[in-house]
């Protein structure tokens, strides 16, 4: 029985979500799968990858061929490397100890790798978020200065017609007065 690692489809559509397994070759993309080692999301940004490396390295050992896009993982959470050393292990080159030595020392350097990545997306994204308001404040104070010029001709107009007001009424007493007068004189 060929056993192959490789991904099987999970998630709704448009928005796919992995299981890394170790199946027979024969079995279906989403069918019955001999051990569940790990998972893959690449719908968030960098993309989630939980991985059991132990268990991955166990199935390399044991002969599994892994696909490419599983062949990545593995090798991106560094069990191809683990597999690798302990191939040195058993032809004598290393030891145990120098092989978690220099797994963890790998997987340290990583981690720092990753959390680099991480801070600069958070910095981009922070660095987004200060750039739109600051263009979303620019289109606030032109629209507050739009509408005080709209209202300084308002309030002008208001204002001359307020006087107006008082000088047609000035205009139209006088000359009610002016008859009047004139009945006097005469």
């Amino acid at each position: 029985m060929p056993v192959r690692i490789r991904l099987q489809r999970h998630g709704k559509k448009g928005k796919p979500f992995y299981w890394v397994v170790a199946a027979d070759s024969r079995a279906k993309r989403d069918g019955k799968y001999l051990e569940k080692l790990g998972i893959y999301n690449p719908n968030t940004n960098p993309a989630t990858i939980e991985l059991d490396v132990d268990s991955s390295v166990k199935w390399l050992e044991n002969g599994a061929q892994p696909s490419e896009t599983a062949k990545r993982i593995l090798s991106y959470k560094g069990a191809l490397l683990k597999h690798h050393l302990l191939g040195g292990v058993r032809k004598g080159a290393l030891t145990e100890e120098q092989v978690e030595e220099k797994f963890n020392a790998w997987l340290e350097e990583k981690a720092s790798i990753v959390g680099s990545k991480v801070d600069s997306l958070a910095k981009a994204e922070a660095d987004a978020k200060a750039k739109a308001l600051k263009a979303e404040k620019e289109v606030n104070e032109k629209r507050m200065a739009a509408a005080a010029e709209a209202e300084a001709p308002a309030a002008e107009e208001e204002v001359a017609e307020e006087a107006a007001p008082e000088a047609v009424s000035e205009d139209t007493v006088a000359p009610a007065e002016a008859p009047e007068e004139t009945k006097e004189t005469e």
